[in-house]
């Protein structure tokens, strides 16, 4: 009376429900293929794989500002996807040893899919790339763009010497374009000014007060409303697959067990070992050789005295008592006292950076994510939003931080190069002049 019938599950239900989930899941993601692309990824069919190629190229690839999907070959899309998953630590070597040309591989691509599924927020991200704004909105720190570098470029070894002019010329060209890049940033900045200064008090919203770009655009031109309601449509047909997935994806993981399991087994390489050119082979035994003397040398030294924190820190660039003052390059002469303040001010700095975000009560997660930008008025009450003066305090905190690194790492090159140039008799050195 008391015992309860178990549910018989239909075999045509359980044959429909895989198709179903992986439909759901192309949903969510960018230019998602068909479940039937799936079915023979399974098998490994060489016509699933281009299309899981370029699916793995959107997901790895950060979406542009435009929503434009990138134009590149096949090929190149491919090595792009192995370079962005040894750089994440994929741990199968069959996807690396597949040819470039995108012909192989559906099923190695479908477990590296599914792998990217598995380990983080993979939707999460990709959702929150794809999203429509409204609104003015201002990255106040760039975890996100960090956290998903994008395709990695291929390195090319130089054959030989490298001719000094190049770099030069390499470096001009990169100050250009940081200098372009900065100056059409505070064209943007100054046109946004303007934009929210114009439109004052025509928002419904009273906290806002202004309209947006995208809100202005509409105003000069109504026809882009329907674009931007089949966008907001999109948008919304992707997250209700997303809560979809989520009650689906179990049969998917059980249907991926089985891919899994129709592969050959391989030898257990949990790590890609760095490629080592036979002419570095080497200089690399030496510099092991050198590291593991500096290593009992430390620990000699840790032995015999006991170290603060901070000297802990800091006396491992310090020479040892052994070697004689004019051996060490630097020694403890100026440049030594130069990078011992440069750190001391270096830890203020953070010091000062996390009492600051403490009084505040929020802690270091508060400039994080977008904020919508609201133009104030100065005698206005302060709303429950970042203010910009807590912004330009936290991002000046941080370029100092990152003005006294630049400074060790000139001195610590500056030293490097007067260690080379000891080394060839005859050589004249001239320090370029300080900026």
């Amino acid at each position: 009376m008391g015992r309860r019938r178990r549910r018989r599950v239909d075999p045509a239900d359980a044959a429909r429900a895989l198709p179903e989930a992986i439909a759901v899941l192309t949903r969510t993601l960018p230019t998602g293929p068909s479940p039937e692309t799936f079915r023979r990824a399974k098998f490994d069919r060489p016509e699933a794989a281009p299309a899981l190629w370029r699916l793995l190229f959107c997901v790895l690839s950060p979406m542009p500002a435009d929503g434009a999907s990138p134009s590149l070959a096949l090929e190149a899309q491919a090595r792009s996807v192995k370079a962005a998953l040894r750089f994440q630590g994929y741990p199968r070597r069959a996807l690396a040893q597949l040819p470039d040309d995108g012909s192989q591989g559906g099923r190695e691509l479908l477990l590296a899919l599914a792998w990217l599924l598995a380990r983080g927020p993979t939707l999460e991200q990709l959702l929150a790339q794809s999203r429509v704004r409204l609104g003015d909105e201002m990255p106040v720190c760039e975890c996100e763009s960090l956290a998903s570098p994008g395709p990695a470029v291929p390195s090319v070894e130089a054959d030989g010497c490298v001719d000094i002019r190049h770099l030069q010329w390499l470096m001009g060209k990169l100050r250009f374009r940081w200098r372009k890049l900065m100056a059409s940033q505070q064209e943007q900045c100054a046109l946004l000014g303007k934009i929210h200064s114009y439109t004052r008090g025509c928002h419904s919203d009273r906290s806002l007060g202004h309209l947006s770009v995208t809100e202005t655009e509409l105003l000069r031109d109504p026809e882009g409303g329907q674009q931007l309601l089949q966008r907001l449509e999109r948008e919304n047909v992707r997250l209700e697959a997303a809560l979809e997935w989520r009650r689906r994806e179990l049969v998917f993981w059980q249907w991926m067990d089985t891919v899994l399991g129709a592969c050959p087994p391989e030898a257990s390489q949990p790590t890609f070992l760095p490629k080592i050119p036979a002419q570095g082979a080497a200089e690399l035994e030496l510099v092991v050789r050198e590291l593991q003397a500096l290593q009992e040398e430390l620990q000699g030294v840790a032995e015999t005295r006991p170290y603060d924190p901070f000297d802990l820190l800091v006396d491992t660039w310090a020479p040892p008592a052994s070697l004689h003052e004019q051996d060490w390059v630097g020694g403890h002469g100026p440049e030594w006292s130069a990078s011992r303040r440069a750190l001391q001010e270096a830890v203020r700095q953070d010091l000062v950076a996390l009492q600051w975000a403490w009084e505040r009560g929020g802690g270091l997660a508060q400039p994080h994510g977008p904020h919508r930008l609201v133009r104030t008025e100065a005698g206005a009450p302060e709303g429950r939003g970042l203010q910009a003066t807590e912004v330009i305090e936290v991002l000046r905190s941080r370029e100092a931080c990152l003005e006294v690194v630049l400074g060790q790492l000139q001195g610590q090159c500056r030293q490097e190069l007067a260690r080379l140039v000891g080394t060839l008799p005859g050589l004249i050195w001239i320090p370029p002049p300080g900026r």
